[in-house]
């Protein structure tokens, strides 16, 4: 199997089901196949379980036959492939991400526990797969000709990243806003007055962030691209900018904290908030 692919998690939910027809957008612009994947828990092997399993595989087969009916009639020539797993959905998700180039999940909005995201099972898939995650939330804000919005670090920036977000804004024929966010100082909130040095760092972190957009602006001309430094939250100014964006895209840190692999909480907060469908680029 090529590693070209895009990786669908499919729970019967209604975000599940935007995040496959998403998925067939991108397959159709990456001239690509979609592999739709459902993932349930295994059930231990005893008569008493034996009819609940049945029962879940039936209904598991035909949630996979009526998806792939609808993605092969909305990009008509498209390859759709569907199995189940049953090693349980971290692993099995996490295992079928590394077999494709992007893994797609649905986003529930802030609050949700049910299903791949936003719960334990897609936060812990989104914090150690090595392939980009995009999540995709049902009836959120999603406007193909919108730019590709990309959150980066001027002074630390990370290719991965920003390879991702051009090549998406290239392949969809849209712009590409990147945007710095100087996060506010902790002592903005407090009675001191002390001065701000935010001022007079900003014409540097202008100029670096100049600097890092010209090789690629260099390599991908086609792309009109825009750079923004705001000062606030890193993860709802990053929000606020892509408000009418096609894609966000934030970056993930590949090593290993103490507590784990994780996100990060300037792309939790992103997740949780962005309306527009987000993808998550693990980077070094």
């Amino acid at each position: 199997m090529n590693d070209e692919g895009i990786v669908v998690g499919i729970d019967g939910s209604d975000e599940a089901e935007a995040a496959a027809l998403w998925a067939a957008d991108e397959a159709s612009l990456r001239g690509t196949d979609v592999r739709l994947l459902h993932a349930r828990q295994p059930w231990p092997d005893t008569v008493s379980r034996i009819a609940t399993r049945e029962t879940e595989d039936s209904w598991a087969e035909e949630l996979l036959t009526s998806t792939a009916a609808e993605l092969r009639e909305r990009r008509p020539g498209l390859s759709v492939s569907t199995r189940i797993a049953t090693t349980g959905p971290v692993p099995a998700l996490v295992e079928a991400a590394e077999t494709g180039a992007l893994l797609v999940l649905g986003s529930r909005a802030l609050g949700g526990t049910a299903g791949y995201l936003v719960g334990s099972v897609g936060l812990a898939v989104a914090g150690v797969v090595e392939r980009p995650v995009v999540l995709v939330r049902a009836g959120g804000d999603v406007t193909p000709e919108g730019p590709v919005v990309v959150g980066i670090d001027a002074r630390q920036p990370a290719d991965a990243v920003l390879a991702f977000s051009f090549e998406e804004a290239a392949r969809r024929r849209v712009g590409l806003t990147a945007v710095y966010v100087q996060q506010l100082p902790f002592y903005a909130w407090g009675p001191a007055m002390v001065p701000d040095p935010r001022p007079g760092v900003q014409p540097e972190i202008e100029r670096a962030l100049e600097d890092t957009l010209a090789l690629w602006r260099a390599k991908y001309p086609e792309v009109v691209t825009t750079a923004s430094v705001v000062i606030g939250s890193a993860g709802l100014e990053l929000v606020r900018t892509a408000s009418g964006g096609g894609l966000v895209v934030v970056g993930r840190r590949t090593r290993r904290s103490a507590m784990g692999a994780h996100i990060g909480s300037v792309a939790h907060a992103v997740l949780h908030h962005s309306r527009a469908p987000v993808a998550v680029v693990p980077h070094d």
